[in-house]
């Protein structure tokens, strides 16, 4: 069994038939990789669930990479460069592992990212396109450093874009220039705005849901 660089909680399909199809959960800011699997209970039975643990502890649970400030306060971080570059390595060679090591059907591995887990799964899936059939990306934005790639392969890829309307973390503003700019390079975006904070309510656990059964299976 290959090694997994990153901790992770994997739970199985009901039917663990050879090349199944996957979703990758990457967590928020102080949370762990137990915070989203409420949300990937509801998710199709047919998937591989691997919710992986971000590597640097922080409050009690642990983050993907510090925040740059420079900008102003908290609205406007963005991730520090060589912390975030460290979480988007680990978890694409944490998906290769797990391709290899739970048998997964490498065409149709997908993300599920909540807070600085959609920065990352935004970012991962502007690297590379051709790696990931679709992404969820909840209360997130897309960061500078990829904000101008137009990579080959993101032309019609399923990205859903949730935020929320009462979000003091990430503003609404900050996750539909996400979905913009995304729209721009030929993405097909489906944008979710939902009336709460920083958290998934029931309307957009559904929307999730629904999105997921569209294109993951």
């Amino acid at each position: 069994m290959t090694e997994i660089p990153l901790d992770h909680i994997h739970v199985a399909p009901d039917d663990e038939s050879a090349h199944a199809p996957a979703v990758f959960v990457l967590h928020g800011r102080g949370a762990d990789e137990e915070d989203l699997l409420p949300v990937a209970r509801h998710l199709p039975d047919e998937l591989h669930v691997i919710s992986l643990r971000a590597p640097d502890p922080l409050q009690g649970g642990y983050t993907w990479y510090d925040l740059d400030l420079s900008a102003g306060g908290l609205e406007e971080s963005q991730p520090d460069a060589a912390g975030f570059r460290r979480s988007l390595d680990l978890v694409s060679e944490s998906v290769d592992a797990a391709v290899e090591s739970y048998d997964l059907d490498p065409d149709r591995i997908g993300l599920l990212g909540f807070s600085q887990g959609a920065i990352t799964s935004l970012s991962l899936l502007l690297e590379e396109p051709d790696q990931y059939a679709w992404v969820v990306a909840l209360h997130g934005y897309l960061a500078d450093v990829h904000a101008d790639l137009d990579p080959d392969g993101i032309d019609g890829k399923p990205v859903l874009v949730g935020a929320g309307a009462g979000d003091r973390v990430i503003p609404e503003s900050r996750s539909a220039s996400a979905a913009d700019r995304l729209e721009a390079i030929g993405a097909d975006v489906t944008r979710g705005s939902y009336p709460g904070g920083h958290g998934i309510g029931q309307q957009e656990l559904a929307d999730v849901v629904a999105f997921v059964e569209r294109h993951a299976v």
